[in-house]
């Protein structure tokens, strides 16, 4: 009976080890930094956080409509409810309690959230440019120039890019081919493979950035960008900044959202977009496909005065 025990309890161990890593530690992460203010809320107003009930988890997303997204609320509702099946509960995130309050919300603020803007083939030249002719020390210059150029034209993720390592590039005639072993919708590790052609510009190349940068930094093993997520983010600012543009108006997704706009708008199709940047569906990419189009298909194209 003991061993049975034994058993049992190895294998709930084991199946709480197997949950966890179902998940990125990144998303994990964000879980748990979620769930720490919902359970704050609750404590501060004496109510239960773990588990929880409907009613109390829509009084808190009523708290947050106040000075938050209607995209938070959605992604603290998934975070909530995961922590709970992680611990053993159950939450009934589609009870009335929740989902007519969201409408409600919805209503009342809508859903529509400023994005941050893409970095289009113009503002692309203008930040490469702005790289160019700073000041700070060449092996900097070469780094950072290799993260824009990579990061726009594979359509990366922040945190693809920064976990990228030495073995999963390879060169060729053509180009370079990057491995990525894991993304956000790639959580079982299946991986992809981006392929970068050489571009005819060399100062705008991809490849030989990246060349430059692996050469100059004699990376022989591990991470090529040795940087954090948020570093990136940083790094599109500064040289905005210094290119003239808007640096509140970039984040580190305007490279990627960049990417999938300055391709649609030269008339690259759907699926060789995502393709690209492994969207499994193409919700998103037809919102950049849309935005590219906003004026090439407008119907005032066909007015003459």
């Amino acid at each position: 009976m003991n061993e049975l025990i034994t058993d049992i309890k190895s294998l709930e161990l084991e199946t709480l080890k197997n949950l966890k890593n179902s998940k990125a530690a990144n998303t994990l992460r964000a879980y748990k930094a979620d769930f720490k203010d919902f359970s704050a809320f609750c404590a501060k107003n004496g109510l239960n956080f773990l588990p929880t009930e409907p009613k109390i988890l829509s009084l808190y997303l009523t708290h947050l409509s106040a000075n938050s997204k209607f995209s938070t609320l959605k992604r603290r509702i998934a975070s909530i409810s995961v922590i709970h099946k992680l611990k053993g509960h159950y939450l009934d995130t589609k009870h009335p309690a929740i989902m007519e309050n969201l409408l409600g919300i919805k209503r009342i603020k809508g859903s529509n959230q400023k994005a941050k803007k893409p970095i289009l083939i113009n503002d692309l030249r203008l930040i490469i440019n702005a790289i160019d002719q700073t000041n700070q020390i060449k092996k900097r210059k070469i780094r950072d120039k290799a993260i824009i150029l990579i990061g726009f034209s594979g359509g990366f993720r922040r945190s693809e890019l920064v976990n990228l390592i030495h073995d999963d590039v390879e060169f060729v005639n053509e180009g370079v081919k990057i491995f990525i072993k894991r993304s956000k919708t790639d959580q079982s590790g299946e991986g992809m493979t981006k392929a970068i052609p050489y571009f005819d510009n060399q100062l705008f190349c991809p490849v030989v950035s990246l060349k430059n940068w692996m050469n100059i930094s004699e990376i022989k093993s591990g991470k090529i960008f040795d940087i954090s997520d948020k570093s990136i983010a940083l790094i599109i600012k500064k040289y905005a900044s210094l290119s003239g543009l808007d640096p509140n108006k970039y984040s580190g997704h305007s490279l990627r959202s960049g990417f999938a706009t300055s391709t649609a708008e030269s008339g690259a199709e759907e699926r060789n977009i995502m393709a690209m940047t492994g969207h499994k569906t193409s919700q998103m990419v037809r919102r950049y496909i849309q935005e590219a189009n906003l004026f090439k298909n407008n119907a005032l194209n066909k007015i003459k005065f």
